[in-house]
């Protein structure tokens, strides 16, 4: 099964370093972000779970829940939050989920075998309240992946629900938005009170609507 934007995201049950879980029910309302790792015990994983969980903050002033995957059992993932906690200096909240079967890795694409017949790529998914995928980004099983950039892109997706925008290249909370094709610059001055710039007919900026 291949997933792709715009796509429902699929449901699951699942043993995770918290107890067992419904996917859907533990989203709720929120907007989620599921991503994958390797292996339990493996160093960029190990950076990166601890990173996520010092964001914790910055994820839940976002209505966002976190929950990762690994193919490796509930114990190795309690004992290797330890291992975490300890090395990053944080404590980790967020479920894991125990993928010993690799079903969920299976049902989300997250094996690639030309990269590894049994290990997971880092592969993550934004989810929106409606349970539709918003976001897939996939690393290679050696490089981190940029949480900031996941963030960025959190914000961006949210801006552009709530109003009639696009975000422009390396678009940070706060700064000028695009005004879409669809709508005309004549409409455009109507919506979007704080003024528009017209540097060519399509293409088209105005101050971030909710700031």
């Amino acid at each position: 099964m291949s997933i792709k934007l715009g796509d429902t995201a699929p449901n699951f049950q699942a043993e995770t370093s918290v107890g067992d879980i419904n996917f859907y029910e533990y989203l709720g309302d929120s907007w989620g972000i599921l991503f994958s790792h390797p292996a339990d015990y493996t160093p960029v994983c190990t950076t990166e779970l601890g990173y996520t969980s010092k964001l914790k903050p910055e994820f839940d002033k976002r209505g966002t829940k976190v929950i990762a995957l690994s193919v490796d059992g509930v114990e190795d993932h309690q004992n290797w939050i330890n291992d975490i906690n300890e090395t990053q200096n944080t404590e980790v909240q967020f479920p894991i989920i125990a993928d010993k079967d690799r079903k969920i890795s299976e049902l989300y694409d997250f094996i690639h075998p030309n990269a590894s017949v049994t290990a997971t790529v880092r592969s993550l998914l934004i989810i929106d309240p409606d349970k539709k995928v918003r976001l897939i980004i996939t690393y290679p099983a050696s490089t981190g992946r940029n949480f900031n950039e996941i963030l960025r892109v959190l914000d961006s997706l949210q801006l552009v629900d709530s109003h009639k925008i696009a975000t422009p290249v390396n678009w940070k909370d706060g700064e000028d938005v695009i005004v879409p094709p669809s709508i005309s610059t004549e409409d455009a001055r109507k919506i979007f009170p704080k003024g528009v710039t017209e540097i060519k007919p399509y293409l088209r900026y105005t101050p971030q609507p909710n700031t």
